[in-house]
């Protein structure tokens, strides 16, 4: 098979670079050695870092709403040395496919939006009834048009094992108990948080079990931390808060570690599924029939009210109700559920009276 050379343009948010994963492998089926390029936003790198198959990582210099064609030009002229065969452009937006474009690659994929039918050479129509899921949207883009695939695998990212040692001696962390990990942050929006007096309660449980609590997230979910942290109160003294401690892919390597996870829906929700530690997802203004996290270990954690999922930023109505009366002991069976035998023999907790 003649050697194609592949520029994925990876998409903005964390959870969504993980779910293209699938996609990376089915490109790099065909071959040997790596073929795929990406095209990430800083952030997302150290996802694509943790990819099997992928070349290179080139990450995008471009900030949040500005144009700036002077440095796309720029960008594209160097991306040309390359000898693209083929660019996948995974967001939908205009500026998304004008790189690629300037770049000359010969042939442009991605679904149609925002008027970029110039752009794209290789235009799909996403038909949303036979691709609900985003993973298999994306997946879809590695076959001709029209051509349905068989189901994509699960995303997998391979932690980076001497990072993951260094960051354990680093922070002081004891692996020799069961470890929780809690991750209390979501990126999106105060919709997609489970209150921190939920999470405070359920790293009491943990704590009561014999469980090492790590809380983890990124620096702007320090606050939401924080407000677990005060809500425990002398219980505070069991738990880890790594917030803001780390970055992405040393979150992800220490993810790696736990005996469960438990997350809003998240990038995290999705990097712990991906490697391959059992999950409980907490939804409410969203929905698993979307984005959930794929793996056999996860488990979704959701009531069922009339005005969800709404994915709004924050509750439309006021009252919250998605998150707030999911309760405690409602996730800590769900997590009993998802955790190995031996670790999940304790009576399950009783509802409230």
């Amino acid at each position: 098979m003649p050697r194609e050379r592949i520029l994925i343009v990876g998409p903005s948010w964390v959870g969504d670079a993980i779910l293209s994963e699938p996609l990376i492998a089915l490109l790099r089926q065909p071959y040997e050695e790596p073929v795929v390029d990406v095209l990430a936003l800083p952030w997302c790198a150290p996802v694509y870092a943790r990819m099997r198959g992928i070349r290179r990582v080139i990450e995008s210099p471009f900030a949040h709403r500005r144009f700036d064609l002077a440095a796309r030009r720029k960008l594209a002229k160097a991306l040309k040395t390359e000898k693209y065969t083929r660019a996948i452009v995974l967001p939908n937006t205009w500026k998304s496919a004008l790189v690629p474009w300037l770049a000359r690659i010969p042939v442009r994929t991605g679904y149609v939006g925002e008027a970029r039918w110039a752009l794209l050479n290789d235009p799909r129509r996403l038909e949303k009834d036979v691709l609900p899921r985003l993973v298999n949207r994306y997946a879809a883009l590695a076959g001709a048009p029209g051509k349905l695939l068989p189901a994509p695998s699960a995303p997998v990212l391979v932690p980076d094992t001497a990072n993951r040692s260094a960051a354990v001696r680093a922070l002081s962390l004891n692996t020799r108990r069961p470890v929780a990990v809690l991750c209390p942050g979501a990126e999106f929006g105060a919709s997609k948080r489970w209150p921190p007096h939920h999470f405070a309660e359920l790293a009491g449980l943990f704590v009561r079990d014999g469980f090492r609590v790590w809380l983890v997230g990124s620096p702007n979910d320090k606050l939401a931390s924080g407000a677990v942290v005060q809500s425990m109160g002398e219980a505070a003294r069991q738990v880890h808060d790594l917030c803001g401690r780390t970055d992405l892919g040393t979150a992800i390597d220490l993810l790696s570690l736990a005996t469960l996870v438990v997350s809003n829906d998240s990038g995290l929700m999705h990097a712990a599924a991906a490697v391959g530690v059992p999950v409980v997802a907490l939804f409410g203004s969203s929905s698993p029939e979307y984005t959930p996290p794929l793996s056999p270990l996860a488990r979704i954690a959701k009531i069922d009210i009339a005005c969800s999922p709404c994915f709004q930023r924050e509750c439309p109505l006021g009252h919250f109700k998605c998150m707030r009366d999911l309760k405690p002991w409602m996730v800590y069976n769900f997590a009993r559920a998802a955790m190995p035998l031996r670790l999940s023999a304790r009576p399950t907790v009783a509802s409230e009276t």
